[in-house]
């Protein structure tokens, strides 16, 4: 049943509408963002776990120089171990027709005369490799889109050394390769890596290791420790090349992802909050104006017989329909971003299916957050409205102080017109009002900020990370560490004009409780292709004793500079040597540690041993110097830097454009909102000020500068507050989205903050000009009435 109260509801929000569409917008965007990242979260989370799941991702790994198929057996019968299985696993180079550069194929083999029992490969398209067939192979899917390889397509690998042809019988792909990249890459490049899935004497035979194993996946049983387990595998690896087993968390694939969802997870939290906080000061002032101007209706409610606690439900309602409006809004926007913002995972994660899943829980908690956020908001007003006494309510407010504001009696007003200080005047009479308006545009010109600084991060990134430290054209990586000779060959490659030897040692780095597997680098103290820059960009000149290593590194083992950390190389005498911290440098992909060349040597107990080389090559060379690499077959991993920055963009910048497009487009809804709604009621409480100023000769132009000049002192006064927000607001973000593989850098450039002032200030000149039209219906007759 309609009570009275309801209609009157209807009325107000009729005449209101304009304002309660702009709260319920910005409401709305925040939880459009707590709905999208909840969604994807699940989805991404839901999907993992199902996938690992049904094609039984190993729990723990290990990778060796060689074993005897019987050791597996043995490590089969440790206890709490439900699986195992012993593979082969080489990195072989690929010549792909039309591509200059050499790409490289991460093979691995299949069990023979059965399926797989762990990591088992989803077939998109074809079928799995026939018993005895040797050059069949299963291609990952993405390196397959990539390459636009089909069923029956060929291409020419050299496997140890030999060029042979692999023919496509199936596209698949696997949990163990979710995302696809090259061990310490954190990005995927999927047109010069992929995974090849091939029969098991394929691959052994060619590379001396029929009957034998040198890479192996262990499944726990329910229950079991993977600590225990691991200790046993390695006492069994030990005599065989082994580097250190290591659980599904410290698996590339596995990690990365991870890292995503504690991204996402943040977001869904920090974002919000900023939203839903201008919603509330919107609501609030909306519904204190509302209250104010209906002091008499209220009065004549309770004369009537309607108790405080109907009058305050009465003005709850207008809260609600506002948290109502907002949330199915927020609800149905949220759905819509998700299901397209879905699509950016697939540019780094690989799944059997990626379905968007709605989160509805998250409806029932936007929905308590909402109200939670509005009741804060109204619930001075509400208590103003239920304790307002009939007596007093029917009497109008008293009129406001007209006394000269501050600025005028300091004398700082002087040459000012009438409707620069009107302005002042009731900025001043206002304060709270003001204050509020303030923190809203403030909020409104910070959100601009962020989508501006994720843009300058990267491009800052990309300028340090590819011209300041990697100065190379080219790393080349030998499929086993060589002699001094090897550097020398590499030297006399066709175009080479500088060749800086580079050592990589698998290890462990161990600091009280802490510790990281990570290969350490080393590099000579005068290397000038790879260069290490500390957190203000100066370079860092390799000691003769000690350990350079990533900040983010420092972080995780929570060193500082000085503190002995001690080094455990995972391959050849495995020694162990307490080195100290001296230094971080300041990188954003991943995490490293570098030592003098000669340092490591000491360490590994080996002669002039190099891993590969950073080259500089002469363009003029640039073919026949590539084509010679293919047919070296010495050289298992290439990776050239332009390559490398064309991976970039082609996924981590176009992922971050859309979302910088995204932030913009709800910035500017809350700045439009903000405007919109601070005008209004500007307009509402001050029309019978302006139409006695028209009545009194003032023209159109002129009352509109009143309400203009206003609007303007309070956008100067918030633009500079909404600056410094916007800074510590993208602090805040991109520290939350920092993670072990990926970090950007806090940068935000004049032009960033410029974009944010002119978007604020042409939304407010937008909202002014919807408002504007409205003083043209301004009731100059009713003025000449005189108040009851």
């Amino acid at each position: 049943m309609i009570t009275p109260l309801d209609l009157k509801l209807f009325r107000d929000l009729g005449r209101m509408k304009g304002q309660i569409v702009a709260v319920s917008l910005v409401m709305a965007c925040g939880l459009a963002m707590m709905i999208m990242t909840r969604s994807i979260l699940l989805t991404l989370e839901s999907t993992r776990d199902a996938y690992y799941q049904r094609y039984r991702l190993a729990d723990v790994f290990a990778s060796l120089k060689r074993a005897p198929l019987s050791v597996a057996e043995r490590i089969g019968e440790i206890q709490g171990v439900a699986a195992v299985e012993a593979r082969v696993v080489v990195d072989a180079t690929l010549d792909l027709e039309g591509m200059t550069e050499p790409a490289s194929a991460h093979l691995v083999s299949l069990p023979e005369g059965r399926t797989q029992t762990l990591n088992r490969v989803f077939l998109r398209q074809g079928r799995m490799p026939l018993a005895d067939e040797r050059q069949q192979a299963v291609v990952s899917e993405s390196f397959a889109l990539a390459n636009k390889l089909q069923i029956g397509d060929s291409v020419v690998a050299i496997i140890n050394g030999h060029r042979d042809t692999i023919i496509v019988c199936g596209i698949g792909l696997s949990p163990e390769f979710v995302f696809e990249a090259r061990p310490g890459q954190t990005l995927p490049d999927n047109k010069r890596y992929g995974v090849f899935w091939m029969n098991y004497q394929a691959i052994a035979v060619p590379y001396n290791l029929d009957g034998a194993f040198n890479d192996i996946c262990v499944d726990l049983s329910p229950g079991a420790l993977a600590g225990p387990v691991m200790t046993e595998m390695d006492r069994l690896l030990l005599d065989y090349g082994a580097q250190g087993a290591y659980t599904r968390r410290e698996h590339n694939s596995a990690q990365r992802l991870d890292d995503e969802l504690r991204v996402v997870r943040a977001l869904s939290v920090a974002y919000p909050v900023v939203f839903l906080s201008v919603a509330a000061f919107m609501v609030n002032a909306v519904l204190a104006r509302l209250v104010r101007l209906q002091r008499e209706q209220i009065a004549q409610l309770k004369a009537l017989g309607y108790s405080s606690w109907q009058v305050g439900r009465h003005y709850l309602n207008y809260a609600f329909i506002i948290v109502v409006i907002g949330t199915l809004t927020g609800g149905l926007v949220g759905r819509w971003m998700g299901g397209g913002l879905l699509s950016i995972y697939d540019l780094f994660f690989r799944f059997p299916a990626l379905k968007f899943r709605m989160d509805y829980s998250a409806l029932g908690v936007a929905l308590m957050v909402s109200t939670g956020a509005c009741l804060l908001g109204i619930f001075s007003v509400v208590w103003m409205a239920v304790k307002l006494p009939p007596a007093e309510a029917m009497r109008p407010e008293p009129p406001a102080d007209f006394k000269p504001s501050m600025l005028e009696r300091l004398g700082l007003t002087r040459g000012s017109g009438p409707a620069a200080r009107m302005a002042l005047r009731n900025i001043e009479r206002r304060p709270m009002q003001s204050l509020f308006t303030v923190f809203g545009l403030a909020l409104a010109t910070g959100l601009m900020v962020l989508p501006g600084s994720m843009a300058d991060s990267v491009d800052y990134m990309l300028t340090y990370q590819w011209n300041d430290v990697q100065r190379q054209d080219v790393v080349v990586f030998f499929s086993e560490p060589g002699s001094g000779d090897a550097l020398h060959n590499l030297e006399q490659l066709p175009g080479v004009q500088v060749a800086e030897p580079v050592r990589v040692v698998q290890s462990r780095i161990r600091y009280g409780h802490h510790s990281r597997k990570i290969a350490v680098t080393g590099l000579p103290r005068d290397a000038d292709l790879n260069r290490l820059l500390d957190a203000q960009r100066r370079r860092i000149v390799l000691p003769e004793e000690g350990i350079v290593m990533s900040a983010q590194l420092g972080k995780i083992l929570d060193a500082r500079i000085g503190d002995v950390v001690q080094v455990e190389a995972l391959e050849g005498q495995r020694a162990t040597l307490g080195v100290p911290i001296r230094g971080f440098i300041e990188d954003f992909a991943g995490i490293s540690a570098f030592m003098d060349l000669e340092a490591l040597h000491r360490l590994m107990q080996e002669g002039d041993t190099v891993s590969g080389a950073y080259l500089a090559v002469d363009e003029a060379r640039w073919g026949e110097f590539m084509r010679t690499v293919k047919d070296t077959p010495r050289m298992a991993v290439t990776l050239v830097k332009k390559d490398q920055l064309e991976a970039f963009r082609s996924t981590t910048g176009q992922s971050i454009g859309i979302l910088r497009k995204l932030y913009l487009v709800l910035a500017i809804i809350v700045a439009f909102g903000v405007v919109y709604n601070s005008a209004r009621i500007a307009l509402s409480e001050r029309s019978r000020d302006l139409a006695t100023l028209r009545v009194i000769g003032f023209s159109q132009r002129e009352i509109a500068g009143v309400l203009l000049g206003e609007l303007m002192l309070l956008i100067g006064t918030a633009l500079p507050v909404g600056l410094l927000f916007g800074r510590g607001l993208a602090i805040l973000i991109i520290e939350k989205v920092r993670t072990e593989t990926v970090r950007l850098p806090l940068q935000i450039s004049l032009f960033t903050y410029t974009m944010a002032v002119v978007v604020v200030v042409l939304a407010s000149c937008a909202s002014f000009l919807v408002v504007s039209r409205m003083l043209k219906k301004l009731d100059m007759v009713g003025v000449l009435k005189a108040r009851d």
